[in-house]
Formats: C-alpha cells, sequence, structure tokens
C-alpha cells in the first residue's frame, strides 16, 4: 500500500514537472495566433475573438525574416556539422581506446577537459582566429562546431567502444579487412545507438545556437536565431506575433527529429557512461 501511494506521488510531481516545461511552449503557440496587443495584455489567453488573427503573424514573420534562406542556412550548418562530429569524433574515440600511447591518453583528457570551459572564455579570441584563417562562412563554420562538439561526442563513444569485446575486431582484421574496413563495417554499425544519442544532443545545441553563429558569420548567412532576433526593432519595439510565429516554425523540425529518435537517446547515453 505504501509503495503505491510512493509512486503515485512520485508520477504527481513528474507529471508537474512535465508542465511546467510544457506550459512556455504551449504559451508561445497560442500566442502565435494573436495580436501583439493582446500578447501584451492578456498572454494566457486563447487566440479567441478579436485576438485571433490567423496565419498573419506567420507570412509577417516570413516575409520581416526572410525565413526561408534563414531555414536553408540553418539546415545546411546543422546537417553537415552534425555529419562531421558523428564521423570524425567516433573515429577519433575508437583510436584512443584501441591504441594506448601518452599521445592517446592526452587527446582524451584535453577533449574531456574541453567539456568544462565556458564559451564565453574562448569567443573572442576563437571570433578573431576564425576571421583571421577566412572561417567566418558556413563552411568554416562547421570546423569550429565540430571542434566544440568533439569532447561530449568523444567522451560518450569512448565509454560504448571500451564495452565492443575486441575480438571482434581482431576477426575482421583475420578476414583481410583494413582498419578501415574494420571501422565501418563493423565498428561504426555496432555505434549506431550512441551515434543517434550525439546527434540528437548536437542537433539540438547547433539548431538553436544564437552567439556563434552571430559572432562568426553574423548577418551575410543569417540562421533562424539570428533572423528572429532581426525582429526586434528600434527602442525596444518588438513584433511579438510574428516572434512568436517565428519560435514556432523554428522548433518545429527539432522537434519532429528528437521524437523519431528518442527511442535511442537513453540507451546511448547509458551506453557511453558505462566505462567513460
Amino acid at each position: 500500500m505504501g509503495r503505491k501511494i510512493l509512486n503515485s506521488i512520485f508520477f504527481v510531481l513528474l507529471l508537474a514537472f512535465a508542465a511546467a516545461f510544457i506550459f512556455p511552449v504551449a504559451v508561445v503557440l497560442i500566442n502565435s495566433f494573436k495580436t501583439k496587443f493582446s500578447i501584451t495584455e492578456s498572454p494566457f489567453t486563447l487566440p479567441l475573438g478579436s485576438y485571433f488573427v490567423g496565419l498573419a503573424n506567420y507570412t509577417e514573420g516570413i516575409r520581416s525574416t526572410g525565413f526561408p534562406s534563414a531555414f536553408g542556412w540553418s539546415l545546411f550548418i546543422t546537417v553537415f556539422s552534425i555529419a562531421a562530429i558523428t564521423v570524425f569524433t567516433s573515429m577519433t574515440a575508437w583510436y584512443i581506446v584501441r591504441v594506448k600511447t601518452k599521445f592517446t591518453s592526452v587527446l582524451y583528457y584535453s577533449l574531456v577537459f574541453s567539456m568544462i570551459v565556458p564559451f564565453q572564455m574562448v569567443m573572442f579570441t576563437m571570433s578573431k582566429i576564425a576571421n583571421v584563417m577566412h572561417l567566418d562562412n558556413p563552411l568554416g563554420i562547421i570546423l569550429i562546431y565540430l571542434g566544440f562538439g568533439a569532447g561530449l561526442s568523444v567522451f560518450m563513444y569512448s565509454g560504448f567502444i571500451k564495452t565492443v569485446p575486441l575480438g571482434i575486431e581482431e576477426a575482421a582484421t583475420i578476414d583481410g579487412c583494413t582498419p578501415l574496413q574494420t571501422y565501418w563495417q563493423v565498428v561504426f554499425p555496432i555505434l549506431k545507438p550512441t551515434a543517434i544519442t550525439v546527434a540528437i544532443l548536437n542537433t539540438m545545441w547547433i539548431w538553436n545556437d544564437y552567439l556563434l553563429p552571430y559572432l562568426v558569420i553574423g548577418s551575410d548567412y543569417k540562421t533562424i536565431p539570428i533572423a528572429v532576433q532581426y525582429l526586434k526593432g528600434g527602442y525596444g519595439s518588438v513584433d511579438m506575433g510574428a516572434m512568436m510565429a517565428m519560435l514556432v516554425l523554428s522548433i518545429i523540425p527539432v522537434v519532429v527529429f528528437y521524437l523519431s529518435s528518442q527511442k535511442y537517446i537513453i540507451k546511448g547515453v547509458a551506453a557511453g557512461a558505462v566505462k567513460g
């Protein structure tokens, strides 16, 4: 009886936490269909009657921000950054785990240490170096994202690879596989749960990132967060209706990607933490 009561209390607490996280998203969705004056006056009321403006906020936001272009640049940067992080960090982790030298130990702990360094400590130096090395463009920022995403990704991959029996790779070598063939045909398929987890975590970060694209590529190649910021006019004026609509459009792709891949998250995180 006591256990049932405890489980009920636990369920109610989890439900309350879920509601606390969902509520802000629901408010943004509701206000995306309301006039900007009603958003200020009654932000929590439903878009009914004179408050309802249909898709006017969406059309205005798309027109004002150049949303299709911003969506394209965000998609390009996110997809290729995730591809680079997923492939190169998994290969790095495999090398670190299987080749035991002082160099791999220093490399591993350097990457892990980078996880605790705040971005604000290096952002000005990084932006200057990016400018000098001509990385201040959509292709260059992919390389920068690879560097910032390497720490956590290598850490997770390394923990998972340590659980993979070495005999599987040795059997592939005996069968005549080169190291690259062993990696692509044997190791990488086994890493699928962790690879998807790494992809999801980095997608949510890169897609929603504002500061790094703003510092590196600025307004020349506006991503969605930067484009939304341009809805803020002079003297602090903000078209709240259009901004809410663009926020809704910006979160839809990452939510769809997350929901379609969520079953791999717990499995991948747990596997990557076994021997990290």
